[in-house]
């Protein structure tokens, strides 16, 4: 069975920085790529930002480039979302989601999600 366990949300005040971690089993994760997600209410889910195991490519949406890096430790089988100069915006719940079709996942609908983790910044 996939799991995925999202940890590390929580409150911070605008220009502070959080870091989200996302630890998979019940994969090969080398085989995989590994998305972050946000939703917050009332507004559409948006692709944050994506891994590929396979060859390290990385995706970030427009709206946190350069403040969000996504990193990942794989004999953890941990990916991490690092989020610096965080912005009232950016509070969301965040979600982890893996799927085999790499990087494209992130406009996608990926396999597999995890349970999300809140992120609130205040102003």
């Amino acid at each position: 069975e996939v799991q995925l366990v999202e940890s590390g949300g929580g409150l911070v005040q605008a220009g502070g920085s959080l870091r989200l971690s996302c630890v998979a089993s019940g994969l090969t994760f080398d085989d995989y790529a590994i998305a972050w997600f946000r939703q917050a209410p009332g507004k559409e889910r948006e692709g944050v930002s994506c891994i590929s195991m396979r060859d390290g490519s990385t995706y970030y949406a427009d709206s946190v480039k350069g403040r969000f890096t996504i990193s990942s430790d794989n004999a953890k089988n941990t990916v991490y979302l690092q989020m610096n100069n965080l912005k009232p915006e950016d509070t969301a719940v965040y979600y982890c989601a893996a799927d085999v079709r790499g990087i494209v996942v992130v406009t996608t609908t990926p396999d597999y999600w995890g349970q999300g983790t809140q992120v609130t910044v205040s102003s």
